[in-house]
């Protein structure tokens, strides 16, 4: 019998959580720290920690070249992370997982593959709420090959207009991009409509998830996705180590992103013939201790729940947005209702960095500034935001100290 809400929540025990990531007990300006900024990168749990250092102190190899113990062990270890990771999105095979060094390396990856792909004449369409890397990159593609970049509006609440996709979506519509969930504003889009409605005019779809992993588990074939990408740092992880799913069939048909070793199968001067996946994508030395690490980050998500985690953070997310509104002169931008715990907020006419500076002297941190999303704080002629992205880890009480602060910082301020 399925568990209700309410006997998820009771078996959520935050106080053990908490004890299991070390950062959370020590204090920043004399005060405890209180971090809200989980969106840019989360914390690690000690479970994390454990393996980083178990790989560097017993079995620190490289991976897939020796024969000893040592190299076959980092081996094993790597390629079941691997696994572990197709397991998790739900990936049919695990040669659909590249791992890289992030999702912006990710992107990167795929924009290069399809510069032999595209021409004059054909569409390219990301939309209003992307991060910069997910824009740039298509931009610099568009200028490789003639393509014309085509851009999906927003509304004031922080929301794709779908008839505005409906209009540009057409039979010269190669690719398109957008994020599962908006890192500035916290808004989940709604991929299954713009991914069916793109495979209808036989384009391709990358769907970029630094955002949503945390708290949505994507099931990469029921999406029917082609792409999708995520950064290990956002999921309790290391930094310098993300994943690229993608259906073999495109990763077969794209070209090698970068050339060295690994990647090949054969090598002489007059030609090189290149490795099967997902070695292919693989060139050089890996992150081998973060993707061992990220698979261990994988397992302690999965074993908090991600039913759990959704649960507990939309009632630290409702709990938030109705104190933080309480407070006279603050205004949150981003208000769909289908949303992650992210509150973009403004104080009057007070610059969001000095309300930022305020807090961090009260041990609070937050994230300030246009979150490399620029062309939203454009929309809303904002020069920034304050953002305060909340994770399973934090607490009620945490959020009561950051609603003081901003009290204070107003006051300070004003």
């Amino acid at each position: 019998m399925p568990q209700s809400g309410l006997d998820l929540l009771a078996m959520f025990n935050i106080n053990e959580i908490r004890k299991d990531f070390p950062i959370l007990s020590r204090k920043v300006n004399g005060k405890p720290l209180v971090y809200f900024d989980n969106a840019a990168t989360s914390q690690t749990p000690q479970q994390v920690i454990d393996v980083i250092v178990d790989y560097y102190s017993n079995y620190n190899a490289n991976i897939h070249r020796g024969v000893h113990t040592l190299s076959q062990e980092a081996t094993d270890l790597y390629e079941q992370a691997r696994q572990k990771i197709q397991a998790h999105f739900n990936a049919k095979h695990s040669h659909e997982i590249i791992l890289t060094s992030g999702t912006t390396d990710s992107i990167n990856l795929i924009a290069n593959g399809f510069s032999s792909l595209l021409k004059k004449g054909d569409d390219v369409i990301v939309s209003a709420l992307e991060h910069h890397s997910n824009i740039v990159p298509w931009q610099m593609l568009c200028e490789r090959t003639g393509a014309s970049l085509k851009v999906i509006p927003m509304n004031l609440e922080g929301e794709l207009i779908m008839s505005e996709y409906d209009k540009l979506i057409s039979k010269n519509t190669k690719l398109v991009f957008v994020n599962h969930v908006s890192n500035a504003l916290g808004t989940i889009n709604p991929i299954e409509y713009i991914i069916k409605k793109a495979h209808a005019v036989g384009a391709a779809v990358l769907i970029d998830g630094a955002q949503s992993t945390p708290h949505i588990k994507p099931d990469v074939q029921d999406l029917d996705v082609d792409f999708y990408v995520a950064s290990a740092h956002k999921l309790c992880g290391p930094t310098g180590v993300g994943m690229l799913y993608g259906k073999q069939d495109w990763l077969n048909k794209l070209p090698p992103y970068q050339g060295g070793g690994e990647m090949i199968a054969e090598v002489t001067f007059e030609k090189t013939t290149y490795a099967d996946l997902p070695h292919k994508f693989e060139a050089g030395t890996p992150n081998i201790c973060g993707g061992i690490a990220f698979g261990a980050a994988i397992d302690y998500m999965n074993a908090v729940g991600f039913n759990n985690i959704a649960l507990y953070e939309n009632e630290l997310l409702e709990y938030a947005t109705k104190a933080l509104l309480d407070i006279e002169g603050l205004k949150i931008y981003g208000t769909s209702k289908q949303k992650t715990s992210v509150i973009s907020f403004n104080l009057d006419d007070i610059h969001p960095y000095d309300v930022g500076t305020i807090l961090d002297k009260l041990g609070i941190a937050v994230r300030t500034g246009h979150h490399c999303a620029q062309p939203i704080m454009d929309f809303y002629k904002i020069p920034g935001t304050v953002r305060a992205s909340i994770s399973f880890y934090n607490t009620k009480e945490e959020i009561d100290a950051l609603v003081t602060g901003i009290k204070k910082a107003k006051m300070m301020l004003s």
